[in-house]
């Protein structure tokens, strides 16, 4: 049997973690709950400072923090650094979004630091770690 991850490279699979990116800031989680784990270690360091444990968790996470973002959002990632061995891979860089924050009327630009962390498995890559914090301006 062949694994998703054995067909797609690492650098193929990033094209489908930024669709992933840009459901999720017009408030559809399923393609980032679809690409991350659902079983054992996960992490995620959000940009407000918490910090959630467990795939569960960090799943749940994901679908309540889609919530705060409507139609209209959009983003992108600069990858300054990556790279996979052994089963593991990961990202570093910013994502650069304007979006539109539940409520609001006008879009807000949004500019965070982000290092994620993926294992491969049978059923291809999945998100183990997710570390997002503001960048600072300038």
């Amino acid at each position: 049997m062949t694994t998703t991850f054995e067909v797609q490279t690492f650098t193929e699979f990033m094209k489908a973690r930024e669709d992933a990116a840009r459901a999720y800031v017009t408030g559809r989680p399923d393609l980032v709950l679809d690409l991350s784990a659902t079983s054992g270690p996960a992490s995620f360091f959000d940009p407000a400072g918490r910090v959630v444990t467990g795939a569960d968790a960090v799943n749940k996470a994901n679908r309540d923090g889609a919530r705060n973002f409507g139609p209209g959002g959009k983003t992108f990632f600069e990858v300054l650094d990556q790279g996979e061995a052994d089963g593991m891979a990961y990202w570093s860089g910013y994502q650069v979004a304007e979006v539109m924050l539940d409520g609001a009327t006008e879009p807000q630009a949004m500019r965070l630091r982000v290092t994620e962390i993926f294992r491969a498995g049978e059923d291809g890559w999945k998100m183990i770690h997710r570390h997002a914090s503001p960048a600072a301006e300038g």
